[in-house]
């Protein structure tokens, strides 16, 4: 069997923390910003981590 390949959009969407866990960035924060608060847009630029029931399914396009 060959090895699995990471998706190359996965891989470049996610990163993983020093513990394990998977960040991701928000999304709705590229154009359209005029409308959008200065709160919504300071809040949709931070990292945040990847919810739990979607941990599993990330974890396996990211498997190298």
């Amino acid at each position: 069997m060959p090895k699995m390949k990471t998706k190359s959009g996965a891989k470049k969407r996610f990163s993983l923390t020093g513990t394990g866990k998977i960040k991701r960035k928000h999304a709705y924060k590229s154009h359209i910003l005029t409308k959008k608060s200065k709160k919504r847009k300071r809040n949709l630029g931070y990292d945040v981590v990847v919810d739990k029931t979607d941990e599993k399914n990330v974890r396996q396009m990211l498997v190298k």
